[in-house]
């Protein structure tokens, strides 16, 4: 007559979302100078990596400007 539901595995998850704690946290502690100056490293490393592939890359981007366009002569009705 009534069905018995099977336990679903991992159902606790489905009710985890409906916990809220009232414990807050610690505060985060403040970073120290070398953790500062090693991000400030990296960051200025990765901006410094990205610009030089640019600086090092244009050159094979841009067509030369100072010898002129060769045509073949078939494009000039020969």
């Amino acid at each position: 007559m009534f069905r018995r539901r099977e336990p679903v595995p991992f159902a606790f998850l489905a009710e985890a979302d409906r916990f809220r704690s009232n414990v807050t946290p610690p505060p985060r502690g403040r970073a120290s100078f070398g953790e500062m100056a090693g991000r400030w490293l990296l960051g200025l490393t990765l901006v410094a990596g990205l610009v030089g592939a640019l600086v090092l890359g244009m050159p094979a981007l841009s067509t030369p400007s100072s010898t002129p366009v060769q045509q073949s002569q078939a494009s000039q009705g020969h």
